[in-house]
């Protein structure tokens, strides 16, 4: 292929790319290491009240910003280092925890607790999500050709449904008088609250999860299915190889390739949670890293974004999606380099 061709087939992708994602990238980077505030001015402010005679007139010195022109406060720039990094670490804070041997006091510290419910989110819901879109993909694949088109529809559902859609409706379930919530009350006879703890919730976040993400792995599994080499399976039913066996020695090794492509899918995708946090409104309790840069960039009463540590947060959570996603990409392409031999 010539060049020209190749770079009028590829360039509008890697000018895309780098329009909308290197440069956004590259900015959040500097971004981390500035901190843009307002200019503040000290000035005399004369108040006065009404009297019965006369006014009652007091002068206080208040801090102010300082307006342009056209009436927009007047910023700075200046560059901290590495200090946003510190302000959302909080290190200080952590190695105190960790020297008191106190979990609480570290998990009162957002950027660790919100890693804290990142990491077990992601990697406990990673193995339920191959497992049951494994187990699902085998039963359509042995269920007789009339029904499959129904349970294929079925099991899909989930995965169209918008996810903040699919976080609300689990928590509608369970809210208050939700439906589940009251037949669990009527079955026990007494209160249940599902969002008054912690655990609840995530639990409940966890189901979410699975219930979202399996329909994928079942989809890409059910591919996988399909070209299965049945030489080799009727080989193992005649040597005698029980069902377990033929999953184990067969049809795993066979679809290991799909099973580090939907770890990796998974493992970006969750580590980037925030639909499950706002669908559950969990932040009183439970906050993911995602949701952490979010409430950064949220103006506080004055108005002000904190944009250096919303930056230096999103760095910090590309930095651990990157150092999550090493062993299944150093499987990828050991394997790569096997096939190529």
């Amino acid at each position: 292929m010539k060049f020209k061709t190749f770079a009028a087939f590829v360039g509008p992708s890697v000018f895309m790319m780098l329009l909308f994602i290197a440069a956004p990238l590259v900015s959040v980077f500097i971004q981390s290491f500035q901190v843009t505030q307002p200019i503040l001015e000290r000035v005399e402010v004369e108040t006065c009240t009404p009297g019965f005679l006369t006014q009652t007139c007091t002068t206080e010195v208040k801090t102010v910003p300082v307006l342009d022109e056209t009436g927009k406060t007047v910023t700075e720039t200046r560059w901290v280092g590495l200090q946003s990094y510190k302000n959302v670490l909080q290190m200080d804070k952590f190695w105190d925890a960790v020297g008191q041997g106190s979990w609480n006091d570290m998990m009162q510290v957002d950027f660790w607790r919100a890693l804290r419910f990142t990491l077990t989110y992601t990697l406990l819901t990673l193995p339920l999500v191959l497992g049951v879109g494994l187990a699902i993909a085998i039963a359509v694949n042995n269920a007789t050709r009339s029904i499959r088109g129904p349970i294929i529809f079925i099991s899909l559902l989930p995965f169209i449904i918008t996810p903040v859609i699919g976080a609300l409706s689990i928590y509608w379930l369970f809210v208050g008088d939700g439906i589940l919530t009251a037949l669990m009350e009527r079955w026990s006879g007494q209160n249940i609250s599902m969002f008054a703890q912690a655990w609840t919730i995530e639990l409940l976040m966890y189901f979410y999860k699975v219930w979202s993400s399996a329909p994928f792995a079942f989809v890409i599994f059910y591919a996988g299915l399909q070209t299965v080499n049945m030489d080799t399976l009727e080989s193992a039913v005649i040597d005698g190889a029980s069902r377990w066996e033929r999953l184990r020695h067969v049809i795993i090794p066979h679809l290991m390739p799909l099973i580090v492509f939907i770890a990796l899918i998974h493992l970006m995708d969750t580590y980037r949670e925030f639909e499950a946090i706002v669908g559950f409104r969990s932040q009183a309790h439970v906050i993911s890293l995602q949701w952490l840069t979010y409430d950064f960039m949220t103006p506080d009463d004055a108005g002000n974004r904190a944009m250096s540590r919303a930056s230096a947060s999103a760095m910090l959570t590309m930095i651990g999606i990157v150092l999550l996603l090493i062993l299944p990409l150093r499987r990828t392409w050991r394997d790569h380099k096997g096939s190529a031999h």
